[in-house]
């Protein structure tokens, strides 16, 4: 990229051919970069001491500051599986073996940890999390076990059920003894929930409902635990009752979760009724055993209906607080976004993961250097550091944003409380969408900053993208998701302009959406001095003017689309408008929580390298969506430019302490396991893994 003078002027002549200004682009891929790339970007009050260029780092104050309430229950975790090998998972195993082992290894953590997953989540879902996150750092396929034992099996018990279930049915759980699944999606139907057809009647003769798949397109369909170890089954299905609809026809009352036991507790026999098959290998997580299930006139107590939010007493009159499907549909789901929130989270230490072996292999890897000198560490290669030092930055900004996410779900299931309800559950479909939908990308461009390395199984990258990658599906599809989140920002904005209150995490579009919806100021927006980039105001105003004008902008397209298109073809018509609305708004979100951890830090000198990081995160989503602000004048050509060549000097100034802030995520080498990203002696442990 060529420099500018120090008034920000063109290069001079001498370099303004095409010839010498690829020469100076190569110099500068080729060579670190020097003090400074221009001095109209000084210092930062917030750099502070610089050692070689950069800050000083220290990564145990960096461990300190990130650490949760719940790292001692991760390090015990951690450690009782490290003391036995024959609970870890070789990199090549059959599927087979891989579902037997997982189920191992649930076992001893419940039985010979002493972990109660169930208590944690009832109790500190926050330490439940936490949880999660370590035994995925074992095998991503004992997350996705353990995260369909309790937080969807378990889970549709606390949350959807009522006392007499969670007395029957909690220790149970929470012990191992009854194994169960979350029989929700079926074959032709899995974000359309309402539209499942599993149906549930009952007959007031015997008291009891009968469970019915009336067709194939029903069959519930890649249902965890179903196809070994599952006893039980929360199935979801419409809940019919004879006789009560008009004319004396059945009346469909919508989707209700009933307990469906599924194999003898004793024999573990598949019961009468039930057909299971198994949904076979997968591109990952082979150690979850999933099936897919049939019933045919299955009989279960009345008890059985989870009946938190509807119930039917003995002579079949239907009861319920909520008056319309409508209502009961979204408060059944309202209940079950943990399962979201625990993704998020995982999903963030599977980032953590990646980028600790991309970012210590590289700075480990050396290749070329200048003539007669000794070759230089590829994270010196100021393209390498375009890949990962923003993606390591992500990693603390999504750290911090997952923090926040399981506080506010905590206090959610605290205190129930219908607004903060609602807005965890828009927050956490964010966020999962979000999350997920990047490391899922990251995880490829750390295979490929690794070269040939990278593709070894030993090294880890295959098998995280192919477990990870379900992430973006299940608990919702990541771009069903975002719609939710489009479409309550929306609802949000209907309610400004008729006077309303807004939730806490909308409250900017509140406080100023006239300054937003503005014309951009001339003045500010030529200001190209470090000072102003580094400023939070400045990158966090720039990225809600854009979710302002980006929500403003599509709410008058949709109104105009309506009057010929109808409700659904102008959503349609502007769906990719609102994906981007949503995903501008979660990164909005996420820079807010980050600029907060970073104020809040009481330890100066790790305060300033996580300011570092901060605006390195903001200035490279911001030249990301450089074209939008330039669009609307937020940004003149010659700010744009300075913001360019800030996001590359920050990333220089984040590849000096990269080595501590990887350190930092304090990730034991026994998770790590790919031996290029040991923290010493990586080239001896790969070799030895091969045989030398």
């Amino acid at each position: 990229m060529a420099t500018t003078s120090r008034s920000g002027s063109a290069p001079d002549d001498e370099d303004s051919t095409p010839a010498m200004r690829r020469l100076r682009r190569l110099s500068l891929h080729l060579l670190q970069p020097s003090d400074r790339p221009s001095d109209s970007l000084v210092a930062a009050a917030c750099a502070g001491k610089r050692r070689a260029g950069g800050l000083d780092a220290d990564a145990a104050a960096l461990t300190a500051y990130l650490r949760g309430r719940h790292r001692a229950m991760q390090a015990r975790v951690y450690e009782f599986y490290v003391a036995r090998p024959e609970l870890q998972t070789p990199v090549e195993l059959p599927t087979a073996a891989h579902r037997e082992l997982c189920f191992r290894q649930m076992s001893a953590l419940v039985r010979e940890a002493g972990v109660r997953p169930l208590t944690l989540m009832a109790s500190d879902p926050a330490e439940y999390f936490a949880v999660m996150e370590a035994v995925g750092g074992l095998d991503i396929s004992l997350a996705i076990k353990v995260g369909v034992q309790y937080s969807l099996w378990g889970g549709s018990i606390i949350n959807l059920g009522t006392k007499k279930h969670k007395e029957k049915y909690f220790d149970r759980i929470d012990n191992l003894e009854y194994p169960g699944c979350f029989a929700m999606t079926e074959l032709h139907h899995g974000s359309n929930v309402q539209a499942l057809q599993t149906t549930a009647t009952f007959d007031p003769v015997t008291d009891e409902f009968i469970i019915d798949t009336p067709n194939d397109g029903a069959i519930k369909w890649w249902i965890g635990n179903a196809a070994l170890h599952g006893k039980f089954a929360t199935v979801f299905a419409r809940l019919i009752l004879p006789l009560q609809g008009k004319g004396g026809e059945p009346a469909d009352m919508g989707i209700h979760a009933f307990i469906v036991p599924i194999r003898d507790l004793e024999t573990h026999a598949v019961l009468p009724g039930i057909e299971i098959n198994d949904c076979g290998h997968k591109i990952g997580l082979n150690g979850v055993d999933n099936g897919a299930l049939r019933f045919c006139s299955v009989r279960i107590p009345r008890d059985n209906l989870l009946n938190r939010f509807g119930d039917v007493a003995r002579d079949g009159k239907y009861t319920s607080s909520l008056p319309t499907i409508n209502r009961r549909f979204a408060a059944t789901l309202g209940e079950l976004v943990g399962g979201r929130v625990g993704l998020a989270y995982s999903s963030v230490g599977v980032l953590k993961v990646a980028v600790t072996i991309a970012v210590r292999y590289a700075l480990l890897r050396q290749q070329f250097g200048p003539p007669k000198q000794p070759e230089i560490s590829v994270l010196d290669y100021q393209s390498h550091q375009h890949k990962l030092m923003p993606m390591l930055a992500s990693a603390y900004a999504f750290h911090f944003a997952r923090a926040h996410l399981v506080d506010k779900y905590s206090e959610m299931k605290k205190t129930e409380d219908e607004d903060l309800s609602a807005d965890v559950h828009v927050l956490s479909s964010g966020l999962k969408s979000y999350i997920t939908s990047y490391t899922a990308k990251a995880i490829s461009i750390c295979r490929e900053s690794c070269g040939g390395h990278g593709y070894a199984a030993v090294n880890r990258f295959g098998g995280l993208r192919n477990d990870h990658d379900i992430f973006q599906t299940f608990e919702g599809d990541n771009t069903v998701l975002l719609q939710q989140v489009a479409g309550d920002l929306l609802k949000q904005y209907q309610q400004k302009f008729k006077g309303g209150t807004l939730s806490v995490t909308w409250n900017y579009l509140r406080d100023s959406m006239s300054t937003y919806l503005s014309q951009p100021n001339p003045v500010t927006a030529r200001w190209e001095g470090e000072d102003h980039l580094r400023d939070p105001n400045f990158q966090l105003d720039a990225f809600r003017y854009r979710t302002s004008r980006l929500l403003h902008s599509v709410a008058a397209r949709l109104q105009k689309h309506m009057k010929t298109l109808g409700g659904f073809g102008a959503w349609n018509r502007c769906l990719n408008h609102l994906l981007t609305l949503a995903e501008s708004h979660i990164e909005s979100v996420i820079l807010a929580r980050f600029i907060e951890a970073v104020k809040s830090c009481p330890d100066e000198k790790t305060r300033e390298v996580l300011k570092l990081v901060c605006d390195l995160y903001a200035l490279d989503r911001i030249w990301n969506d450089i074209g939008t602000y330039r669009n609307v004048d937020y940004v003149a050509p010659n700010k744009a430019k300075a913001i360019h060549k800030l996001a590359d000097y920050l990333s220089y100034q984040v590849r000096l302490v990269a080595r501590e802030l990887v350190d930092a995520f304090d990730i034991p080498d026994q998770i790590i396991r790919a031996p290029i990203g040991m923290q010493s002696e990586a080239y001896s442990q790969y070799t030895q893994c091969i045989g030398f």
